[in-house]
């Protein structure tokens, strides 16, 4: 081992041009990071050597020679890059900044829940524009919102007080809010029990409303969404007031039918 340790600073200096990729890669873990940076390596053009790190003590051993506390490592021409992050950044792909807000997970769903509408319009009426279709989208996209808040209930109900005015006066409500959600979204793709799920939407819909419009256009807070998950990074502001618009419009249209 040391033998190997001792080669590694040596074959990156005669790095004269090129990559040198360093990753680990044992029979118990394989480094996903160190499998993206060779990819980006391979498809930017770069004539470089990949050294998996076969073992604990391999890739230990290449930590304290170069000092470092992760792998993979790379270097370019004989200089040490970094890991993946840096190295994004070394050949100016985009990197996100920690705690960035990004508005992707929610056209993500909303992207998602309008190609499911479309397919299930198409499906049953043969054609993709219709009214159920219309419908579809919003319960799709309430079910799949639902989905992201139950995956960790507990961060979401802590991010929701911050700014749920019922919440904030009936803590429980914050646990029971994505089951709510869930059932509504349910009820409404299968068009039954409209008695019980338009006064759900509304309910819900109505309350969140408020409270989105009081945080974000009386209060001038800036504060993030728990509408996609308890570690959202989407801001609190238009996107999440009209999800709850939705769901009141879903409410109401379905006391209508």
């Amino acid at each position: 081992m040391a033998t190997h340790s001792s080669s590694v600073a040596a074959a990156a200096e005669r790095a004269s041009s090129g990559a040198v990729l360093y990753r680990m890669a044992t029979d118990a873990h394989t480094c996903p990071y160190g499998l993206k940076s060779k990819d980006l390596l391979e498809r930017r053009g770069f004539d470089g050597e990949d050294r998996p790190l076969e073992t604990r003590e391999e890739t230990d051993a290449f930590k304290r020679e170069h000092g470092v506390e992760t792998t993979p490592q790379i270097f370019i021409d004989g200089e040490r890059i970094g890991g993946y992050e840096a190295l994004r950044e070394r050949l100016y792909e985009s990197v996100e900044a920690k705690g960035a807000t990004s508005y992707r997970p929610v056209v993500a769903i909303f992207a998602v829940a309008l190609a499911m509408a479309l397919a299930a319009s198409w499906a049953t009426f043969g054609t993709l524009l219709s009214v159920r279709a219309i419908e579809w989208f919003v319960a799709f996209g309430v079910c799949i919102l639902a989905i992201q808040k139950l995956q960790d209930l507990e961060s979401f109900s802590t991010m929701f007080l911050n700014y749920d005015l019922l919440a904030q006066r009936v803590v429980r409500y914050g646990y029971v809010y994505p089951f709510l959600e869930a059932a509504g979204g349910v009820l409404m793709i299968a068009g039954v029990l409209t008695w019980l799920a338009a006064p759900v939407m509304l309910l819900i819909g109505g309350i969140g409303a408020v409270s989105v419009f009081k945080a974000v256009y009386v209060d001038k807070r800036e504060i993030k969404c728990a509408c996609v998950s308890g570690n959202s990074r989407v801001p609190l502001g238009f996107v999440s007031l009209s999800e709850n618009l939705a769901m009141i419009a879903m409410g109401i249209w379905m006391l209508l039918k």
